[in-house]
């Protein structure tokens, strides 16, 4: 009876210590994912932005730069001749490399120029440029002189402005162009006091050059943003992070392993960026000589006007470039001009490249080469 007894325990015993086992195992198999979970996570935060320029320059482009009479220099990414020209213009902060998850693609059906504009990446810093229309002359300048025939122009934002000013301006060199949600009638001063720019880029950059405290502008504007400001002491441990990194990799644009890199990714250009660019906007200076409605209404081309979602925050602030009722203006003044609306924020073609890249082959049919 003692000997079964025995025999019972010890087989509780291994039962047990099997169990212990497998739990154990499993603890150990969970930490591991986990960790190789993190390190993956963790990797493609800090290295997001290499592998699609890497893929970029494989495609075929080069980088180049040409000066203008005046001095102006220009620099842009000229990919391979598989199409009709087509000139991509990014939008305020960033530079070409922006384009960088679209290039590739883009390339097998046009021949890219991605620029840098004006005050931006390795373009002249020169702020006698920094306005709509001394900009805008100069691309048209690239078209005829660089490109040398009638080009799709493209642009981004602020770029998408510019895009419809070269496209009014100059239409025997455009055969179309596509604008990416561009804040017609939401980027003026007295326009854009209720709008997500100006809280988050605008008052902070203005604010930044009339102060002598602060001398790294990616911290500071970290520090005073309005977009992490609505999370309370999360603001303050970002800024502080930002500032541990960038004291410990000068000259090295702004990268947290545990931040998603969409968080931080409007501020990877800014060290190449001339913050009196922004002040021109802050001034309305960037609009002197510009007829918004002038300019869209002159347009006489095949155009596509894409939309980011609208939206709005609980306090009221339009959290998009364009108000429903400002977009509908938009395509009304431009006749025959065609609206896709895109869930996505406002980097439309760094958020949805497969999107944006369709939307390029397709524009393909509505242009006839000249």
């Amino acid at each position: 009876m003692e000997g079964n007894n025995k025999s019972t325990d010890q087989e509780e015993e291994v039962k047990l210590y099997n169990m212990m086992k497998k739990v154990f195992i499993f603890i150990g198999v969970i930490i591991v994912i986990t960790i190789i979970a993190i390190s993956i996570y963790a990797y493609i935060n800090m290295n997001y932005d290499k592998r699609p320029l890497k893929r970029t320059y494989k495609a075929g482009y080069e980088e180049k730069r040409v000066k203008l009479n005046d001095g102006t220099v220009l620099n842009y990414a000229e990919g391979p001749d598989n199409g009709p020209p087509l000139l991509l213009i990014h939008g305020q902060s960033m530079k070409w490399e922006d384009y960088s998850r679209v290039l590739p693609d883009l390339a097998k059906n046009y021949h890219v120029y991605a620029i840098d504009c004006h005050g931006h990446g390795k373009s002249s810093h020169d702020i006698t440029k920094y306005s709509g229309v001394a900009m805008g002359k100069d691309f048209i300048w690239f078209i005829e002189n660089i490109i040398g025939e009638a080009t799709v122009v493209s642009g981004h934002s602020s770029g998408g402005i510019l895009a419809a000013w070269v496209a009014a301006n100059a239409p025997e060199l455009v055969l179309g162009t596509v604008l990416e949600d561009p804040p017609f009638f939401s980027v003026e001063p007295e326009e854009m006091q209720n709008t997500f720019v100006w809280h988050e880029s605008m008052k902070v950059a203005h604010s930044f050059l009339n102060q002598s405290e602060s001398e790294d502008y990616v911290v500071y504007s970290l520090e005073n943003s309005y977009m992490w400001g609505l999370f309370g002491d999360l603001r303050t441990l970002l800024a502080n992070s930002a500032r541990k990194y960038r004291a410990g990799h000068p000259g090295e644009p702004l990268k947290l392993w545990y931040v998603p890199y969409k968080w931080l990714h409007g501020t990877l250009y800014l060290d190449e960026f001339d913050l009196q660019f922004s002040e021109a906007f802050y001034t309305g200076d960037w609009f002197e000589g510009f007829n918004q409605e002038d300019t869209l209404s002159k347009i006489d081309v095949p155009t596509t006007y894409i939309k980011a979602q609208t939206m709005y925050g609980d306090d009221g602030v339009l959290y998009a470039a364009n108000s429903d009722e400002d977009a509908e203006r938009v395509q009304n003044l431009v006749e025959g001009s065609k609206m896709i609306t895109i869930k996505s924020g406002h980097d439309i073609h760094f958020e949805k490249p497969k999107e944006f890249v369709k939307i390029m082959e397709d524009f393909l049919s509505e242009i006839t080469v000249k």
